[in-house]
């Protein structure tokens, strides 16, 4: 039976109740979810061929620095990097190294900062120099299932509303949705309940009230949906070596519906795609 708390009287760890935050919990996660949008827009510019993703991660750790935020992945769970990189068949966690890319590639960047003890979690697909018509029309599948998704949020709607749109387009596509990881509850903590699938029934999973917030980022792959991760503990990738795209916002449900925290002040939400 889930149950849900108040999150200003909860602890700091995860105890699988589902935290309700109010304004005071909104207005921190506003601020430290515009930090980490802000840094998506810097990059925009910057992810070219002949650039490599260690540089991308160094960026992303200094721009945290000099505005007062720590990246949550730096030595969370032995990880020593301030983002996750994923690049063509990466499906995520993708690991910054010196190796630079390549015209043709597409780039998930993933960054999460700590402001004021809140965590903004966000990501975007980057492609690099000139892409097939292929990985572009990923692209724009995978952020047309992020917003589809986003759209089924609303107070008294069941989380898998938010599956369902993603799968349901994604699928209509010829488009796959890995199942081996999901979207989460976000706040105080980097990893939350609830887990947010994307992919099933509308029907099925919690019931989505005010003061709840969570990521939403489905990873959609051409081919089939399976992924494996490496020996490094934290790369996955697609086993048949097609494309995944990812696109990731966090969200909080209000009254009537839902507010965005993640959006690109630039509107640059889609980089490289048509408006």
């Amino acid at each position: 039976m889930v149950t849900y708390l108040d999150a200003a009287t909860a602890p700091l760890r995860n105890t699988g109740q589902i935290r309700l935050y109010g304004e005071d919990g909104f207005a921190g996660m506003r601020k430290a979810c515009d930090l980490t949008a802000r840094c998506l827009d810097e990059l925009v510019p910057m992810v070219e061929p002949g650039v490599t993703t260690e540089a991308i991660d160094r960026f992303v750790f200094e721009f945290g620095m000099d505005h007062g935020a720590l990246p949550a992945t730096l030595n969370y769970r032995g990880y020593t990097k301030s983002s996750c990189t994923s690049i063509n068949h990466v499906v995520c966690h993708g690991i910054p190294d010196n190796k630079p890319l390549k015209d043709g590639d597409i780039v998930n960047i993933d960054v999460t900062y700590i402001l004021d003890g809140w965590h903004g979690d966000s990501s975007r697909m980057y492609p690099v120099g000139t892409i097939k018509r292929a990985a572009e029309r990923l692209l724009e599948v995978t952020h047309e299932c992020l917003m589809r998704g986003i759209a089924a949020i609303r107070p008294g709607a069941r989380i898998g509303a938010i599956g369902a749109a993603i799968q349901t387009y994604a699928e209509g596509e010829r488009c796959s949705v890995v199942r081996d990881f999901c979207g989460h509850g976000v706040g105080q903590l980097f990893h939350d309940a609830p887990n947010i699938l994307h992919y099933g029934s509308a029907n099925e999973g919690v019931e989505m009230r005010p003061g709840m917030i969570f990521t939403v980022e489905p990873m959609i792959n051409l081919g089939r949906p399976h992924v494996k991760v490496l020996s490094d503990g934290w790369t996955a990738v697609t086993r048949d070596r097609s494309l995944s795209a990812q696109y990731e916002h966090t969200i909080g449900v209000t009254d009537t519906g839902c507010e965005i925290f993640t959006l690109s002040p630039k509107k640059l939400d889609r980089p490289g795609l048509p408006a």
